[in-house]
C-alpha cells in the first residue's frame, strides 16, 4: 500500500496546487493587457538593436581576422 501511495500522493499534490493556481488566475483587463504588449514590444525591439549591433561591429572583425582571401 506504501508504494501505491508514494506514486500516487505527488499526482495528488500537483493536482491540487493545480486547482489551487487556476482559482488564482484572470483575464486581464484591457489596461494591464496594453501595458504588458507594450513592455513585450519594446523588449523585442532593444533586443533587435542589440543584435544588429552585435551583428555589425563582428562582421568587420572576422573580416580582419579570416582575410580577404
Amino acid at each position: 500500500m506504501d508504494a501505491i501511495d508514494s506514486v500516487f500522493d505527488p499526482l495528488r499534490e500537483f493536482s491540487k496546487d493545480s486547482v489551487r493556481l487556476v482559482k488564482r488566475c484572470h483575464k486581464p483587463d484591457r489596461k494591464e493587457f496594453s501595458k504588458v504588449a507594450v513592455r513585450t514590444a519594446i523588449g523585442f525591439v532593444v533586443m533587435g538593436f542589440v543584435g544588429f549591433f552585435v551583428k555589425l561591429i563582428f562582421i568587420p572583425i572576422n573580416n580582419i581576422i579570416v582575410g580577404s582571401g
